[in-house]
């Protein structure tokens, strides 16, 4: 999988990945509104290109306010967060080209009052997507809001992971209707989050969809 080209279909505004963002976008606009005066720290896993962070901040009033991680592995994707970001005048964006599976990628920027899993739970296994979800009350803040996505393709485990997320103290803000052809998710950190028992214990191995739909077949 390219994932450099793979970005391309956000510039159609009729392909689902243009329709998904517009909704991220909004629950980032949303956790970003709901952040109480002060600084505000923001963490993106598997960031791509950060169109859906960098494009809210590029234009929100707290922008001054957020500092930013944007981890990403592959360094084309990397190389165009920075060059927006910077475009934007963002300074308070930092891009790291590296593994996003590896929590020791967060420290320093974590717990953060927003953290945004998008485009990761689809191309990870269910169990690494429990897994994601446990080092998620480390990486959010109290009170802090977890932005993520996860398309309904059938083994469908949107509802599955909800109900992961409940178990593990947060609480739901909003979801994306059920008939929609793509799933969003925002919730809010109830819990206290706890020092990382082993930054360098990847989260996640990152498999691809492509790979993960051939398996289930």
């Amino acid at each position: 999988m390219d994932w450099h080209a793979w970005h391309t279909a956000y510039d159609d505004p009729r392909s689902r990945l243009a329709r998904r963002l517009v909704a991220v976008r909004e629950r980032i606009r949303e956790a970003l509104d709901d952040c109480p005066p002060g600084p505000v720290r923001a963490l993106s896993i598997c960031a791509g290109q950060g169109v859906d962070l960098l494009g809210v901040l590029a234009e929100h009033p707290r922008r001054g306010d957020v500092t930013a991680r944007l981890v990403e592995l592959d360094p084309r994707n990397a190389d165009a967060a920075r060059a927006a970001a910077a475009a934007a005048d963002l300074k308070g964006v930092e891009v790291v080209t590296g593994d996003a599976a590896l929590p020791a990628r967060y420290v320093g920027a974590a717990p953060a009052e927003l953290v945004l899993a998008c485009g990761v739970f689809g191309n990870i296994t269910a169990e690494d997507i429990a897994r994601t979800l446990d080092h998620c009350t480390h990486l959010v803040a109290s009170g802090g809001t977890l932005v993520w996505t996860r398309g309904r393709v059938e083994p469908d485990l949107f509802p599955t992971v909800r109900r992961w997320l409940a178990e593990r103290g947060f609480e739901e803000l909003w979801v994306s209707a059920p008939d929609a052809d793509f799933g969003v998710g925002a919730h809010r950190f109830a819990g206290r989050p706890l020092p990382l028992a082993d930054p360098a214990a990847p989260m996640f191995t990152f498999v691809g969809y492509d790979r993960l739909r051939r398996r289930a077949g």
